[in-house]
């Protein structure tokens, strides 16, 4: 790999992780080599992430900086502008309030997508289209719905994780406008599904404020507290000037104690969970009680066997005259460990249970009669 490809390859890959002081870096410098090679589709790429960069950062004047040079690029090299460089005009319009502007360049990124029939791009510009009429100044969302209804179709054949997130977080927010609430929260969650995955740090922010949002609609502030502080402890200020100012302006309208009112948080990254009232729990080589309380979070309600229990956590042939016994004492150990300690009581006769919490009336791991599960009612975040 030659330096200007594994400069826009580092590039990219800092765009995707949200790092956006090292992407600039690295994709400027990719940059001005595409130009001089006249490798003009490679200096497209550059532009679009570097466009997308400042539209976050909101660095305006960076972008008209940007758009003199792809006219340049147009008027002097006589290169036509492809669908994708239009989409990205259209979101830095969009950022601006310019939605006229921005209907123009998705037109036009339309048309070049379908004529080409660039699956991709029709769909980018199918989403920005659903954006523009989502706008306030606009308020179409009847059509916003019929375009995001159109894009489903779309992400049935091809994989577009993030645009598909983004575009169940623009159909969230149309129903949370029409004050269809239950809704609303109901695509979050599935946007949160492909969060998971995709492990995008921004997006996930994004999704935290869209929760804390919708939440704080329907009446319920300390669920929208504890979502909008997820996203103030993470969001990054300087990079992500656009999301911070979004987040912040979320907390002052929620207002009050912002202090997290989960029961149970899962921090994935630090082997450890952190309970309400007993703090932080370390689970450092338990690795078979972290791996049964991480299925239990990520499926909470969801009942699991004996069988399935041994067969996934433990990855052994179930054998009840082994297992039966082994997955008991398991999850007694796992309740000792994250079930807070009851008040205690103060009379002789109940001396045992002043010794010992009372483990059998559980608060999060319950039994049913063909398995265990995760207290429904338990307020659990998965962190990773």
């Amino acid at each position: 790999m030659n330096p200007t490809d594994r400069a826009f390859e580092l590039g990219k890959l800092y765009y995707d992780r949200g790092e956006f002081a090292p992407a600039v870096d690295n994709l400027q410098e990719a940059t001005k080599a595409f130009f001089a090679e006249k490798n003009f589709s490679q200096y497209l790429k550059c532009i679009n992430l570097l466009l997308r960069i400042y539209a976050e950062r909101e660095q305006f004047e960076e972008i008209n900086l940007a758009k003199e040079k792809l006219q340049d690029l147009v008027l002097k090299e006589g290169f036509e502008l492809n669908s994708k460089t239009y989409y990205t005009l259209a979101v830095c319009a969009s950022y601006k309030g310019q939605i006229d502007t921005a209907m123009d360049y998705l037109q036009k990124a339309l048309a070049i997508a379908l004529a080409s029939d660039n699956k991709e791009d029709i769909c980018h510009a199918i989403f920005g289209l659903a954006m523009c009429y989502s706008h306030p100044s606009s308020a179409r969302y009847s059509d916003a719905l019929k375009e995001i209804y159109n894009l489903q179709v779309f992400f049935q054949v091809y994989q577009m994780p993030d645009l598909q997130a983004s575009s169940l977080f623009l159909n969230a927010d149309i129903l949370k406008q029409m004050k269809k609430y239950d809704e609303a929260i109901e695509v979050l969650w599935k946007a949160y599904d492909i969060v998971r995955e995709t492990r995008n740090v921004v997006m996930s922010n994004y999704l935290m404020g869209a929760l804390a949002d919708t939440y704080f609609e329907i009446g319920d502030k300390d669920m929208a507290r504890t979502y909008i502080t997820l996203a103030q402890r993470s969001v990054d200020g300087e990079n992500h000037k656009r999301l911070s100012r979004m987040v912040r302006h979320l907390a002052e309208k929620i207002g009050g104690e912002t202090q997290s009112n989960f029961d149970l948080i899962f921090d994935e990254a630090n082997h450890s969970v952190i309970e309400k009232k007993l703090g932080r729990i370390d689970f450092k080589n338990q690795f078979i009680l972290l791996d049964l309380l991480r299925l239990f979070v990520q499926n909470q309600g969801q009942i699991y066997s004996k069988e399935f229990l041994v067969e996934n956590v433990w990855k052994q042939p179930y054998d009840p005259a082994i297992h039966d016994n082994k997955i008991y004492v398991t999850i007694k150990r796992l309740r000792k460990l994250i079930e807070p300690d009851y008040e205690k009581p103060k009379t002789i006769k109940r001396l045992r249970k002043l010794i010992e919490p009372d483990y059998e009336k559980p608060k999060y791991i319950f039994r049913a009669k063909n398995g265990y599960y995760m207290n429904k009612a338990a307020r659990v975040h998965f962190e990773h």
